[in-house]
């Protein structure tokens, strides 16, 4: 018989000598083992078990919010790469906690055989341990079926996520790294900082010209607390008459009212229409060749031995490839439209003659001859700058591509410091996936020309509570547009400190206090960093790195932060108290945003994608259009000087505040495309007039000046 034989063809067989209710039973059970049989067949079409068991395991950290159970499963994949990193890589604890390690060993000494249970105790007998962890990893890590042990996928998923936190924070360093190395080893000695303190304080306002009173831990908290005192005091008493800014009695919720944009004045419509109508037409390459001859900035390439460049005609060869590399065409195409020009030699001009140093020198010329121009006295006086980022391609292999949640594109970050005077001062090339206030001060220290802006402006993505206290004490006006100012918190000066109408923004009675006791103990820590900053010890993208991501371990991190609620605080509520203020910072960040569509504008080649997957070239690519792009800003600001100078000479009156509103960024009369002429690299240009008979001082009167 066969397992297909019905109960009937079994009773027949056995002749009745099996009792009946036997042959019910093996009837129902034949039944029961059929339905198990369907019930299992359905659960292999959906993955099997373990993808059932995974499933509900997704669903049940879901409703827990206990993310930390799913995290192994993204890590599976990487695992050995990860294990084999850790035995190359020398890590080391920049604090005396070393649990982290110590975990870590433990999970090494466990990889292989990969078990599901690994004992909770090291090789001396030891507990491991966990405390560094939060209670969710601490439950996810135990089976209460196996005390004594860690779950293993748990435990690993959990020290390779803690590892990766303390090397972004600086809490474990890579010996031999520059990007993860241990950044307190760069701080220079506190005897040197003392040295240098007197010169610091006094540059950064913090002591006047020979003043000797000893500044210490205490004289920077009593300074501080004052600015916070007055700022709240200041913001309460004018709330009254603040028509813009409205808290809700009831709930304590700010609003600000939205304010009308001023549309242009008609005047500067008119002349904007006629320097338009005026405007010689020009070609980019002929805009290149002619700042050459003005400004020589080309001289600042060549050779990294400093020596002649031997080259037939150096002047030529930087002149046409910062016009290929500024407008991103490959070398094939430039040597296709340019007569008498091989790819090969401007390549080897753009890799050897011109490194990031030159093309910031090159910039700096650029930019201090553009501040000379009485055209420039239009748009502001050097003092205020702001910064911004915008996305550019790149191909997906290499370093620095990431996919960018705030553009939703692969590629980089082009972060431009752009002056009141509308010039990039300075130009970084970042990854999408780093918070972009970390080079926000790193631009202006970098900055060598002589536009000096002592205010900084951005976008809400540059700030951050350490961002706005390094860029204080070294004497920077920080000054961001921030978007979500309603969820910011704002501290008090004290517990008692109670105000009659803004009170509601500082929350709850006697909560959101600054611990000024924290910044009088650690001041010599924020001078250590500050002053090492300062004088170019330590970067101050890399430090920013470190303190903007909130370690526990860090003490300087604690501090920064405590000076930085401060900072953020009283800018807060003069941002809420002074509505030219928010207008001043509206008109900056929009600036920037304009020459990010300029210089978008100028590198039309390849689409603007940065071809390179060379970090070094990927900086020197947006370097060189930012070159370019200030190139065609001085160029077009000569030219509107001189299409006033023929409108004055007909007889128009030129209001200074209609011409402050006509931007250099035009681009109508530029020629871009075509047969690229060189005709031009070969005639000089008559000297440019910088004079401009305009009496710009009613500008000058509006303007506020830097803190």
């Amino acid at each position: 018989m066969d397992e297909e034989s019905s109960p009937s063809e079994v009773a027949q067989r056995l002749d009745g000598k099996v009792s009946p209710a036997f042959l019910l039973l093996a009837e129902g059970l034949l039944v029961q083992s059929n339905g198990l049989g369907s019930l299992l067949s359905a659960v292999n079409g959906l993955g099997g078990f373990e993808a059932q068991y995974a499933q509900i395991e997704k669903v049940s950290a879901h409703h827990g919010d206990n993310w930390e159970v799913l995290l192994h499963g993204h890590l599976k994949a990487d695992r050995p790469v990860m294990f084999d990193l850790t035995d190359v890589i020398e890590l080391k604890a920049t604090s005396e906690d070393t649990a982290v390690l110590d975990a870590l060993l433990q999970a090494k000494a466990h990889r292989t055989p990969a078990r599901d249970y690994i004992p909770d105790d090291d090789a001396d007998g030891a507990k491991v341990d966990v405390s560094f962890a939060t209670q969710n990893w601490q439950k996810v890590i135990r089976d209460r079926r196996r005390p004594g042990y860690f779950v293993r996928r748990y435990f690993e998923a959990m020290v390779f996520y803690y590892l990766a936190d303390e090397l972004r924070t600086g809490d474990v360093a890579v010996i031999g790294s520059e990007e993860y190395a241990d950044w307190s080893e760069q701080l220079l000695p506190w005897k040197q900082v003392e040295a240098k303190l007197p010169e610091y304080l006094v540059e950064v306002g913090m002591l006047g010209p020979g003043e000797t009173t000893v500044f210490d831990g205490r004289a920077l908290v009593a300074l501080l607390r004052g600015r916070l005192t007055r700022a709240a005091a200041a913001a309460d008493g004018e709330y009254p008459d603040n028509d813009e800014l409205f808290i809700d009695p009831d709930t304590g919720v700010p609003k600000l009212k939205a304010r009308r944009a001023k549309g242009p004045r008609k005047g500067a419509e008119r002349l904007e229409q006629a320097i338009k109508a005026r405007m010689p037409e020009r070609s980019l390459l002929g805009i290149v060749a002619r700042t050459a001859y003005w400004i020589e900035w080309w001289h600042r390439f060549g050779p990294a031995s400093g020596n002649d460049p031997k080259l037939k005609d150096p002047f030529g060869r930087y002149v046409i490839t910062t016009f290929v590399k500024g407008t991103n065409m490959t070398f094939a195409e430039a040597a296709r439209h340019i007569v008498n020009v091989s790819a090969h030699e401007l390549s080897v001009a753009a890799r050897r003659h011109a490194t990031t140093a030159r093309l910031n020198e090159a910039l700096s010329d650029v930019v201090n001859a553009h501040a000379k121009l009485d055209m420039s006295r239009a748009w502001g006086n050097g003092t205020t700058a702001a910064a911004d980022g915008t996305h550019m391609d790149t191909y997906l292999d290499n370093l620095l591509a990431e996919t960018s949640v705030r553009y939703g594109a692969v590629g980089g970050i082009a972060y431009h410091h752009i002056s009141d005077l509308y010039i990039a001062l300075f130009t970084h090339f970042v990854p999408c996936g780093v918070w972009e206030a970390v080079y926000i001060i790193e631009g202006l220290l970098k900055n060598a020309s002589e536009v000096q802006p002592g205010t900084i402006h951005a976008d809400t993505q540059g700030q951050s509570y350490p961002v706005f206290a390094l860029a204080d004490l070294l004497g920077i006006d920080l000054m961001p547009r921030i978007r979500n100012w309603k969820d910011c918190l704002f501290f008090r000066p004290s517990r008692h400190a109670v105000y009659e109408h803004i009170d509601s923004l500082f929350g709850e009675a006697g909560r959101n206090v600054i611990d000024w006791d924290l910044i009088d103990t650690h001041f010599k820590d924020l001078m250590r960093v500050t002053v090492s900053v300062r004088e170019g010890t330590i970067s101050s993208t890399l430090l920013l790195k470190r303190l903007r991501s909130g370690s526990h371990k860090n003490a300087t991190y604690t501090a920064f932060r405590e000076v930085g609620r401060v900072i953020r605080t009283v800018q807060l509520l003069r941002y809420l108290s002074d509505a030219p203020l928010r207008g001043r910072v509206t008109a900056a960040t929009n600036k920037v945003e304009a020459f990010n569509g300029f210089s978008d504008w100028v590198r039309f080649g390849q689409r603007g994608t940065v071809a390179h997957n060379d970090p070094v070239e990927q900086e020197k690519d947006v370097k060189f259009t930012s070159l370019l792009a200030n190139l065609v800003i001085f160029h077009n600001t000569l030219d509107i000087a001189e299409v006033v100078r023929q409108l004055q000479a007909e007889g128009w009156e030129i209001d200074p505040l209609d011409l402050a509103e006509i931007s250099p960024y035009l681009t109508e009369h530029i020629n871009r495309f075509g047969v690229y002429s060189t005709h031009e690299l070969g005639i000089p240009p008559e000297d440019y007039d910088t004079r401009l008979d305009i009496d710009f001082s009613t500008l000058e009167e509006e303007r506020v000046p830097a803190a």
